[in-house]
């Protein structure tokens, strides 16, 4: 599907994006290991979501859905059943991490596969640990790829530091530590998100954070609560941040915004690029921290140098940052850019020859990226590459380039915001 995207020159009004995925999973699945009922308040509608809460359902959890309300009959940790078919998680990576630690932990036999996209992913760097523990897993190259054979056992407890900057991974493996002896320790030295810890805290586990490194969980636990609040996705937010940034006119209201610290290096980077953004009404549901965003417009930005140790704060974000450095005045360099994950790594790249085709000028070096600023863009007709964050960032860019241009395949924005150019609609003129 093609999509016309016209220059704008203001963007104003007042919404609120789809809740958050991460926090949303997170709710979901933690609920169904949970001793009693559960309500969940904000679930959103996407590919991802849909994909948790069919394995969930195939694993035995009580869930009936209403809208965003969903209400879940725990199961407590050792309710689950064995599933009839074989789990399907899409092509969400996410779900697959989180999934392989949960089934690790069980005592039946379970397959974990996924869309064809998803069968190429590398997840050695998670089937590994959880063997080490004392998973058996199996799959395709040497129990490399989906799909996997997983056999779950009485786990050990499991003393790791994360090789590199993946909150999925020390997701899976806090999930599999709920089902161990004793007490686990992971070391994040990258300090990446900490969904994970806030909701099994909010569910009453003891967990820890020893130091700015240091995970400890001891066990045994129970996971007991009422309720999870799901604010709205602070990633999907910043394709409008940016937009209502970059626009000569208007002030955007984002209202109940995550700003959870671990993901807030998108404001942080906006700030010190000169852009004019407040919270208001900051508050904390289940440990989450959220505030409604005010975004002006009319602000000139100035180019920055965003630093490597910034970069898991900003991993979903980096695209859209690349937008606004292009209307920045003077250059932006993107540090350290190699320690990303390679398919973040291969999605920039792929954004960034789209956006050559109108007109951006991009340095690609071996550890970084230069964005020349003060861009005047051209309108083109560009490609999504089925990706919903290279769609929604083209978007961002098409409206202040000097034409018309055409986004191809802009149906990707359905794994993640199906309503985003309806949204984007109403808000710019």
């Amino acid at each position: 599907m093609k999509i016309n995207i016209k220059p704008a020159e203001k963007i104003e009004g007042r919404t609120r994006m789809p809740g958050d995925r991460d926090i949303a999973q997170r709710a979901l699945l933690f609920s169904s290991l949970s001793e009693g009922t559960m309500e969940i308040d904000g679930i959103p509608e996407t590919d991802e979501i849909r994909s948790t809460l069919k394995c969930l359902k195939d694993l035995g959890s009580e869930i009936e859905e209403n809208g965003a309300k969903t209400t879940i009959k725990g199961k407590g940790l050792r309710g689950l059943r064995e599933p009839d078919n074989v789990l399907d998680v899409g092509s969400s990576n996410s779900t697959a991490c989180l999934l392989t630690g949960l089934l690790a932990g069980q005592t039946f036999y379970s397959t974990l596969t996924g869309e064809s996209s998803l069968k190429q992913y590398s997840m050695r760097s998670v089937t590994e640990p959880l063997m080490q523990m004392g998973a058996s897993i199996s799959g395709r190259r040497n129990g490399e790829c989906l799909p996997l054979a997983i056999r779950g056992y009485d786990l050990l407890p499991i003393n790791y530091t994360l090789p590199f900057a993946c909150s999925q991974l020390k997701s899976a493996l806090l999930t599999a530590s709920l089902y161990s002896r004793g007490i686990s320790e992971l070391i994040d030295t990258y300090q990446t998100r900490d969904h994970t810890e806030r909701a099994l805290r909010h569910l009453g586990v003891g967990i820890k954070k020893l130091g700015r490194y240091y995970i400890n969980l001891k066990n045994p636990v129970k996971l007991k609560g009422e309720t999870f609040y799901i604010p709205a996705d602070i990633s999907i937010a910043s394709f409008f941040i940016v937009a209502a940034t970059l626009a000569p006119r208007g002030e955007l209201y984002l209202e109940d915004v995550g700003i959870n610290p671990s993901r807030t290096g998108i404001l942080e980077v906006l700030g010190m690029m000169g852009a004019d953004i407040r919270m208001e009404n900051q508050r904390e549901y289940n440990n989450e921290p959220l505030a409604d965003l005010i975004v002006k417009g009319g602000r000139k930005l100035t180019g920055t140098e965003i630093p490597e140790m910034m970069l898991c704060r900003l991993i979903d974000e980096i695209p859209i940052l690349t937008v606004a450095a292009l209307f920045a005045e003077g250059d932006t360099t993107i540090k350290g850019v190699n320690v990303l994950p390679l398919q973040i790594l291969e999605r920039l790249r792929l954004l960034l020859s789209e956006l050559r085709k109108m007109g951006a000028a991009v340095k690609e070096l071996d550890d970084s990226i230069i964005i020349r600023g003060s861009t005047k863009l051209s309108g083109a007709q560009c490609e999504s590459h089925d990706d919903h964050v290279i769609a929604m960032a083209l978007a961002a860019a098409a409206l202040f380039a000097q034409d018309e241009s055409v986004i191809c395949g802009s149906e990707a924005v359905q794994s993640s915001f199906p309503g985003y150019f309806d949204v984007l609609n109403t808000l710019v003129s």
